[in-house]
């Protein structure tokens, strides 16, 4: 008889984990659950969408049901809830158009991703204040933001950040507060953030930092948002303050959650369930620097983590997932900011005496036309030169291509004259015969090299 693998979630982990499972295991019946109406849907998608770059909310999902049933044998079932997992009977109970529906399983992978955290203020749940996550949101907040006239974002996350480009662009006045003293605060440190700062204000954003939330105010409707130090008048308010894993259905069948907030799993992304895998924004992860849990939740990861859970569903333990070292990257207008590894705070936290350097270096060869500076920001340890992290910020999209580079630069454990010495490509066009990256590298060697 064949294997039954059940998925719940039909984001990026799961609709990974479906994939992986049926196309390593031909004959086992995959089946994917999801509570919307969007399968392989991407939340990143959501303010560009807004904005207007994305023109239709179709493009915000990369296959259909239909596609994942007509190509790939999976059968999708949208629209149905998952209420509850039995693990010693290996059933899952559904809900779908009011009834319940019981599903056996041979082996189960749950990847119901995070939902928007709230602050616990008075206010949350007036009309007209929401929070972002899902593609299935997108048309009613484009509408909504269409239709107001003044913008209070709380939050100076990468989202806050986003939907503040979004709301800019549509010409809306923009506020945005954040209770940290520094923008980005979980992501970049404080002289970097400044540089990120200086250029949003510059954009046209009202920037409040220092600024913890108290209260939405409103009757029905928002119609001011309270600070520690202001009241802001305003129509719409988008809370960009963060997720966190989205655990209440494995909370409820005794699957067990680790230190971070989000289920553990190991290498192999098993639960301490047998026959039960987690993957993406509900698991927690390994940082390859510290081999600690972490939770940083992310799609190219998750994206992995469901490879690994599904292999492993169909296969028995064939893939293991190593770990991350926490990559992001992303943009305000044509300022792209990215993220790697440790910082500052971080890495002394973790036991590191650090180095660290912030450099300002041109992108292009210095007679070509057209070239910008780049910010780079790099974190070694002091004591064996070992990259720990790095934070980029410029105007041109090879910010990208410098954060993936010291990528995996800290994972295969290299060392600043390790970079210094990598054969890096140099043309005119794309950068200066000293790369940026190499004078990163160069800056902290105490004139070793």
């Amino acid at each position: 008889m064949s294997k039954k693998i059940v998925v719940i979630g039909g984001g990026a982990a799961g609709a990974s984990a479906a994939s992986r499972a049926k196309k390593l295991d031909p004959s086992a019946e995959v089946i994917l659950i999801e509570a919307t109406d969007m399968i392989t849907h991407g939340p990143c998608a959501i303010p560009y969408y807004v904005e207007g770059i994305v023109k239709d909310r179709k493009m915000l999902v990369t296959y259909t049901p239909e596609d994942f049933e007509r190509d790939r044998g999976i059968r999708v079932l949208t629209n149905t809830v998952a209420k509850n997992i039995d693990v010693d009977k290996k059933v899952v109970v559904l809900e779908r158009d009011g009834k319940e529906l019981v599903m056996e399983w041979d082996k189960l992978v749950i990847a119901t991703g995070a939902t928007p955290a709230k602050p616990r203020v008075n206010g949350v749940d007036l009309k007209n204040v929401y929070t972002i996550r899902h593609p299935a949101q997108a048309d009613e907040l484009s509408d909504a933001i269409r239709k107001a006239n003044n913008i209070v974002i709380v939050g100076g996350s990468y989202l806050g950040l986003e939907m503040a480009e979004a709301a800019l662009s549509l010409g809306k006045k923009t506020i945005l507060i954040e209770k940290e003293g520094q923008l980005l605060p979980r992501s970049l440190d404080r002289d970097v953030a400044d540089i990120v700062a200086k250029e949003v204000v510059t954009r046209g954003l009202e920037l409040h930092l220092s600024e913890p939330l108290k209260e939405i105010i409103g009757k029905e409707f928002v119609e001011a948002v309270a600070t520690s130090k202001n009241i802001y008048k305003t129509d719409l308010v988008i809370l960009a303050t963060g997720v966190k894993p989205n655990i209440e259905l494995a909370t409820k069948s005794g699957i067990k959650i680790g230190i971070t907030g989000a289920v553990e799993v190991n290498e192999y992304m098993e639960t301490n369930i047998e026959g039960v895998y987690a993957a993406g924004d509900v698991a927690e992860k390994r940082h390859i620097i510290t081999g600690k849990k972490v939770w940083i939740p992310l799609a190219p990861s998750a994206n992995k983590e469901g490879q690994v859970a599904g292999a492993n569903a169909a296969l028995g333990r064939s893939l293991r997932f190593p770990g991350i070292v926490g990559t992001a990257i992303t943009k305000f207008f044509d300022m792209y900011i990215a993220r790697t590894g440790l910082g500052e705070e971080e890495a002394k936290e973790q036991g590191f005496k650090i180095e660290s350097k912030l450099i300002k270096v041109r992108t292009k060869a210095h007679y070509y036309p057209k070239g910008t500076y780049v910010y780079i920001k790099m974190v070694v340890d002091a004591s064996t030169g070992r990259i720990l992290g790095a934070q980029i910020v410029g105007w041109e999209e090879s910010v990208a291509e410098y954060i993936n580079s010291v990528a995996i630069a800290i994972e295969k454990e290299m060392t600043i004259e390790d970079l210094f010495f990598a054969d890096i490509g140099y043309h005119p066009a794309v950068a200066p015969v000293w790369h940026p990256l190499i004078v990163a590298a160069r800056t902290l060697s105490h004139g070793r090299f």
